[in-house]
């Protein structure tokens, strides 16, 4: 049984497998440019952010109905549950599939038929983040965001994500500051490829309360101080790093540095059909890899339960950290 852990950072889009991308393609009478899976897999190994992110939109056009959703949802809870997943919290991108003329209900509903489930099918709690996508202008977020309303029962968080450079946190102040008024919680990427100003800007500006990657801290002595003070949540993603060339190689990942610099770091696997692997496999990497003892993978896993927004549940997650303390390696 592998160590149980949470997931914080995982965009439910990055988890369409080749196989399964050629089944709802079939599904759904869409003609993908490659012959068979083999290609489509070969085609995964992309040079940079911008390439994979081409990729990754273009796949999209295979989700269609509110059945491909929770066929994808589903196909990622039985993968995480393997690796020993115990919650999950689960980013989507909206607008991408607006675009195409896919609706807000659609997603949402889809993916809820697969989440609201997911502890009995799967012993996973879920919760829902809906992210922003930066490079999309503040005005789209602001539509998106009410055109999420009708489902904020089912959304915990907002979130920033796709490509970082360029596009600074405070592009988004009005959209979060809204959120915010309705409860939603608040997290962002950065400090990936953007620079730890960033960070900064994120949680002054944003409010957020959790920082998506933010590996780029370790440039700002002042900044590492501040996030260990405040024990604001870094959600890193190991082998993302490396696949994005963000990291030469995984030995080269400062994890270890931010863990001892007492910051509160969790590990996580971003867009997993695309970078090689799922919670567990990187918890197995950075282990491997970078030799963390087996106290550090048991912390890593704390950590992870510490961060979700499971303050709603507090009986719950005493029962996961309850589950961390008693894992025997």
């Amino acid at each position: 049984m592998p160590l149980p852990k949470a997931e914080l950072h995982l965009h439910i889009e990055g988890t369409l497998e080749p196989e399964l991308a050629f089944e709802l393609a079939a599904r759904n009478g869409v003609e993908l440019p490659y012959a068979d899976t083999d290609e489509l897999r070969k085609a995964y190994d992309f040079e940079d952010l911008q390439s994979f992110l081409n990729l990754y939109y273009e796949l999209m056009a295979v989700l269609r109905t509110e059945r491909d959703f929770e066929d994808l949802a589903n196909a990622y809870l039985a993968r995480a549950a393997a690796q020993g997943v115990r919650h999950a919290e689960i980013f989507f991108d909206p607008q991408a599939h607006i675009a195409r003329g896919v609706g807000m209900g659609t997603v949402v509903e889809g993916l809820w038929r697969a989440l609201g489930s997911s502890e009995a099918n799967h012993g996973i709690s879920t919760k829902l983040i809906l992210c922003f996508l930066r490079d999309e202008s503040a005005e789209s977020a602001r539509q998106t965001l009410e055109a999420a309303k009708p489902y904020l029962d089912r959304i915990t968080g907002i979130g920033l994500d796709s490509a970082e450079v360029g596009h600074p946190p405070v592009k988004f102040r009005e959209v979060y500051e809204a959120a915010a008024e309705l409860g939603l919680r608040r997290v962002a990427h950065a400090g990936e490829e953007g620079p730890p100003e960033y960070i900064t800007e994120a949680l002054d500006v944003l409010g957020i309360e959790r920082v998506d990657h933010g590996l780029r801290c370790m440039e700002d002595p002042a900044l590492v101080a501040r996030l260990v003070r405040d024990r604001i949540p870094l959600t890193l993603c190991p082998l993302s790093n490396v696949r994005l060339r963000t990291v030469d190689t995984l030995a080269d990942h400062p994890l270890p540095a931010m863990l001892d610099a007492g910051l509160l770091c969790t590990v996580n696997s971003d867009d997993p059909a695309y970078f090689g692997g799922y919670a567990g496999d990187n918890f197995d990497a950075v282990h491997n890899t970078l030799g963390l003892s087996h106290d550090r993978l048991r912390e890593l896993a704390r950590n992870s339960f510490l961060a979700s927004f499971l303050d709603d549940d507090e009986e719950r997650r005493a029962r996961y950290l309850a589950e961390v303390e008693a894992y025997a390696f």
